[in-house]
């Protein structure tokens, strides 16, 4: 998975990674197979670390999912955290800010979300709205950008002193498969629920949106919060891939089982 992660001061252009890429798996049914059992045991592995992380108390891991409309994060989320004890997880979407929001910093609303110890937290959209959407749209200035680009690695840093793993994942998927989704979104019932015809003014800024995201991926992946991008166009490729890089996240913190309590003798104790 070295392949995917962004190093940093790297110069990043997504023309260069292909959102196609199966890795070593085979672009077929037997492929999507394979690749869907080897998720299924990360899975499994994943529900015991999570258990070692909330039972032990003392860090906590931050998953950041970003990428175009459609491009799956909703879907990771549904997919990789199945087997996941709800208690903890937390699942956050950052949309457009409240008038209580606006009248304080960027980064407020975002500090208040970070996942406690214990536990995992997921940000399906993030604070990187803040120097996304809003350099596309013209909202904010390049000079305010570069700021919160820096404010961005540092209010990371903070969390990553505190205990905090983050991972952040760039869902990479191409403007042809983009289309198809949404045209998806239109034909089946039991998706017109996501449609929003703000999908489609968006999709006329990809070119723009690229460009954003190649320059805030570059700024903001650091060796202790790194990016990674990840080629979404399968979903069964996306979701081993990110599944694969949280099982490495949780199991590099290496957390000890808690000691039982002080003072009991479990070889002696009978329980009537």
């Amino acid at each position: 998975m070295k392949e995917y992660r962004i190093k940093p001061g790297t110069r990043l252009a997504l023309t260069e990674f292909d959102p196609n890429d199966t890795g070593s798996y085979q672009k077929n049914d037997e492929g999507k197979a394979k690749a869907k059992a080897a998720t299924a045991e990360l899975i499994a592995a994943l529900d015991q670390l999570q258990e070692r992380l909330y039972a032990n108390g003392s860090r906590a891991l931050l998953i950041v999912l970003q990428g175009m409309d459609t491009s799956g994060k909703d879907g990771t989320i549904r997919s990789v955290m199945t087997g996941v004890n709800p208690q903890g997880c937390t699942v956050v979407s950052f949309k457009a800010p409240s008038t209580e929001e606006l009248s304080r910093d960027f980064l407020w609303r975002v500090h208040q979300k970070v996942p406690a110890k214990g536990q995992i937290g997921i940000f399906n959209r993030s604070h990187y709205e803040d120097v996304l959407i809003t350099r596309v749209h013209g909202w904010i200035s390049d000079k305010e950008a570069a700021r919160r680009f820096g404010q961005i690695r540092e209010f990371e840093e903070l969390l990553v002193e505190q205990g905090t793993v983050i991972v952040k994942f760039f869902l990479h998927i191409s403007k042809d498969e983009q289309k198809a989704r949404l045209q998806s979104r239109i034909r089946d019932p039991d998706k017109r629920w996501k449609w929003s015809s703000g999908d489609l003014e968006e999709r006329k800024l990809w070119d723009a949106y690229m460009a954003a995201f190649e320059e805030v991926i570059a700024a903001t992946s650091t060796e202790r919060a790194p990016w990674y991008i990840v080629p979404a166009n399968r979903k069964w490729y996306r979701n081993l891939v990110v599944a694969e890089l949280v099982v490495q996240a949780l199991a590099a913190m290496k957390l000890s089982r808690p000691p039982a309590p002080k003072g009991v003798n479990f070889d002696r104790l009978n329980i009537v």
